[in-house]
């Protein structure tokens, strides 16, 4: 295996992935803390002011020309929740060394101007750069509103809220705009020194890469000194999830202007058995995982009730969503013909090549994992954030070990938690 991990110090661990593949080393932190009310628009708000400047580097122009010089290098920044976790995630990508016509160390820039955004933020008077936190602050205020417009995309966010309402994951990942409006430069900076100090970090190095060079940099790192050891706060994605309540079917229909009808069906689970998830993988694949899925097949071309129709696994929540969209007038109909294909797959209705065209996909989709650094990374991440380690290789052989019989009984414990539809 091309990965490994290393402790830097208690809370703080390197994870290395050796790959000849690219040209390119891709470096990548990722700061994890439970979502939460109270902090989810200060992450967000966070996560935009320190790409702005360093104590080292004042401006994002400047940066900018620190890349450049390493040919070109590129950075970028974002947020996320990974289960109940909020994830701030930072990346730069520069050219191997072993490509450069002189020798330069470029892992060390790179890796040194990263720690240096997230760990030495440009501050003034014990604050944030004023400009940058009035700039940011008032940028953020406009993501938040223009969730709205991506109507497909607001549909599944609102159906995601009303499923987990009052829960961590029901939480939108920007936040909102009526906490945003009570932070203050002051709160932030204090809340920032509180997160560095108790987060887990976990730092990814990817490419061809020295194992011992790349440790060294990261332990003689300035900013890597300064930090402290923690008992790293975050919640532990279980592979065998809690138990959850039965509750009644919740219908949430919203009203706004639009041409067509955004269905969203969150299908909630109680199963709990080891390597239950890989069968849901299984079952989602053949519910409606692709164009030969039960959804696709009746719902779009059969009946020709939608003019999208598919579904998505939420590994984390031991969820499955279902989505479509429709004629306003197909509404009962659609949501009918989906609960036919649920039923259907609870009765035994699929055949073998069903699961074989659903363990196909998977196995695809697995096996170009390795295809690209960022989602290489963001796999063995996914890894970290478990309770239990999988391979890609135990990743595949777990698919193909399930028969139809897995199916069947994972099948009799899946139910519709929400239908939500945004409709004119």
């Amino acid at each position: 295996m091309n990965y490994s991990k290393q402790e830097i110090k208690k809370g703080i661990d390197l994870h290395i992935i050796n790959t000849n593949k690219f040209k390119t080393n891709l470096f990548a932190v990722f700061l994890a803390v439970p979502l939460s009310r109270e902090t989810v628009t200060k992450n967000a708000l966070i996560t935009s002011i320190l790409k702005r400047g360093t104590n080292n580097i004042h401006s994002q122009e400047e940066i900018s020309k620190k890349l450049e010089e390493m040919y070109g290098a590129k950075f970028d920044c974002g947020i996320e929740k990974n289960g109940d976790n909020h994830i701030i995630k930072f990346y730069l990508e520069t050219i191997n060394e072993n490509f450069l016509p002189e020798k330069e160390e470029l892992n060390k820039k790179s890796i040194q101007i990263l720690f240096d955004i997230i760990f030495n933020p440009l501050i003034e008077e014990n604050c944030f750069k004023e400009e940058y936190f009035k700039s940011e602050k008032e940028k953020l205020e406009q993501i938040i509103k223009s969730k709205i417009d991506n109507k497909r995309m607001y549909s599944f966010e609102r159906c995601i809220e009303e499923m987990f309402k009052n829960e961590p994951y029901g939480l939108y990942k920007y936040g909102y705009v009526e906490d945003l409006n009570k932070i203050s430069n002051q709160d932030l900076y204090k809340y920032y020194k509180e997160l560095i100090k108790e987060c887990k970090i976990d730092i990814f190095a990817s490419g061809i890469l020295e194992n011992n060079n790349i440790n060294n940099i990261v332990n003689n790192n300035e900013q890597i000194k300064m930090l402290e050891e923690r008992t790293a706060n975050y919640i532990i994605n279980k592979e065998i999830p809690n138990e959850i309540n039965r509750l009644k079917e919740k219908v949430v229909e919203e009203h706004l202007e639009v041409g067509q009808g955004n269905l969203v069906i969150g299908l909630s689970s109680n199963n709990r058995k080891e390597n239950s998830k890989f069968i849901m993988s299984v079952y989602n694949a053949i519910l409606g995982g692709g164009a030969n899925s039960k959804l696709f097949q009746n719902v779009r071309e059969k009946n020709s009730l939608a003019y999208t129709a598919g579904s998505t696994f939420k590994r984390q929540k031991n969820t499955i969503f279902i989505r479509c969209g429709i004629e306003i007038d197909n509404y009962n109909k659609a949501v009918d013909t989906i609960k036919e294909q649920i039923e259907d797959i609870q009765k035994g209705n699929f055949t073998k090549e069903d699961i074989e065209n659903a363990k196909n996909l998977i196995i695809s989709s697995i096996k170009g994992i390795n295809s690209e650094q960022d989602t290489e990374i963001t796999y063995y991440y996914g890894q970290e954030m478990s309770d239990k380690f999988i391979s890609i290789e135990e990743y595949i052989e777990k698919i193909n070990n399930v028969t139809k019989e897995d199916i069947i009984e994972v099948a009799s414990n899946i139910w519709i938690n929400t239908v939500y539809f945004l409709r004119n």
